[in-house]
């Protein structure tokens, strides 16, 4: 009789022991099977999740514009006053809701090939008004339709996942010729996804058309989006720093005289990109900016939760559930003797005309199936192997405690 109660000890306590050392076998092995899944979704190619998002993005898009409205166009030209602007939007157009063309692939460089069609369509229910509004502004023409952004070369990830999405070239250029040295490179990704398995340490970088540069972006903060739990990675101040603050950006600053020899910041020359009209950019309302750029200026309130540039990323697929990036357009404009609008002046302005919102997040759809074909995966995962390792600890424990103190019963 005490045997067999003895023997029952012994096998629950054995039972447990195995429960809880294949629950920590499960771990690795499950860690190796959800990076074996990753990799084969997280390649651009034909039938895998990043493909389908890739192509067409699974997130209405929307593209802000606040428009400042000079109040006092004649006090600025005739006795140089400061510029009073108010903030007037957002007019929103929905962007990006068509799919990308010319897709090709080279087997050969493991890359693809595609142009992204820029077309926008007005929303007048999320804008303040309609596209007939008048402005006060600087003479400046802004272009979103019947255009298209590349031809961009990426690499599909197929040989490195380490390299999916990734830009090769540009408008088949590898670097911009904007600017000298390393500043002229393409770094990064279109920032629509991103190599798989991030950690909060990484530097994610991105390339903006837009703004005729390579950006970076660093962790910010973990949130929850929809269920998913994701990585919010910021714009730091350092991006649009002086090089004397971040010797790094030396070579963004090329001209001299407006910038005081490269001791202001907050602003980016990128007219050479803009064939070679004075167009400036910067964070909205001059965030981060010197406060000298902005003095000549009023009406401006910048402030980090409207204005940053944020990408929340999932960290296990590196694919990019929800984005703001914003950006500010300016305008230099200095005195001149043969233009009658600018006799009057004194001062170097760097005028303000607009700021872009351009906006997505994963739809609700969208959000279901990566919870359902991802992270629920993910988390079922893991609990199992929690209860596994938890349920067999606790059976061990108890059995050989009882085990134990039979025996020493059976001494006495």
């Amino acid at each position: 009789m005490g045997c067999d109660r003895n023997c029952g000890l012994i096998a629950g306590a054995v039972i447990g022991a195995v429960l809880a050392v294949f629950g920590g076998i499960l771990m690795p092995v499950g860690d190796m099977l959800i990076e074996k899944t990753v990799k084969k979704e997280a390649v651009l190619e034909e039938g895998t999740i990043a493909f389908k998002n890739w192509v067409k993005t699974g997130a209405e898009v929307y593209r802000q514009v606040w428009i400042f409205d000079v109040q006092n166009p004649e006090e600025v030209a005739v006795n140089s006053s400061k510029i009073k602007v108010k903030q007037r939007g957002p007019y929103t157009y929905r962007v990006r809701y068509l799919a990308k063309e010319n897709i090709m692939w080279d087997s050969e460089t493991h890359t693809v090939s595609f142009l992204q069609p820029n077309g926008a369509i007005f929303e007048p229910s999320l804008s303040v008004g309609t596209e007939n509004d008048t402005f006060t502004v600087l003479n400046l023409a802004v272009a979103y339709h019947n255009t298209a952004d590349g031809v961009y070369k990426v690499f599909n990830g197929k040989d490195d996942i380490n390299k999916v999405a990734i830009i090769d070239t540009y408008k088949g250029k590898k670097h911009l010729s904007y600017w000298p040295s390393y500043c002229d490179m393409i770094n990064g990704t279109d920032a629509a996804s991103f190599p798989p398995f991030i950690e909060k340490t990484r530097i994610l970088q991105f390339f903006s058309s837009d703004a005729c540069r390579s950006f970076y972006a660093v962790f910010g903060a973990e949130i929850n989006l929809k269920g998913i739990p994701v990585y919010r990675f910021i714009l730091p101040s350092l991006v649009f720093a002086s090089p004397l603050e971040n010797p790094d950006n030396h070579c963004f600053c090329t001209e001299k005289i407006i910038s005081k020899n490269c001791t202001l910041y907050g602003v980016l020359d990128i007219g050479k990109c803009k064939d070679g009209k004075p167009v400036y950019i910067s964070l909205p309302h001059f965030l981060h900016a010197s406060p000298e750029i902005a003095e000549p200026v009023e009406g401006l309130s910048p402030n980090e939760e409207e204005h940053t540039t944020y990408l929340d990323v999932e960290p296990i697929t590196g694919f990019t559930l929800q984005f703001a990036k914003r950006l500010q357009i300016n305008i230099l404009v200095k005195p001149g003797k043969r233009i009658g609008a600018l006799k009057g002046l004194k001062q170097n302005y760097m005028v303000p005309v607009l700021w872009l919102n351009e906006t997505g997040t994963i739809g609700d759809e969208k959000a279901e199936m990566f919870r359902n074909q991802v992270t629920g995966k993910i988390k079922l995962l893991g609990l199992v192997e929690m209860i596994l390792i938890s349920v067999g600890a606790v059976m061990f424990t108890a059995f050989m405690i009882s085990y134990c103190a039979c025996r020493l019963k059976s001494v006495k």
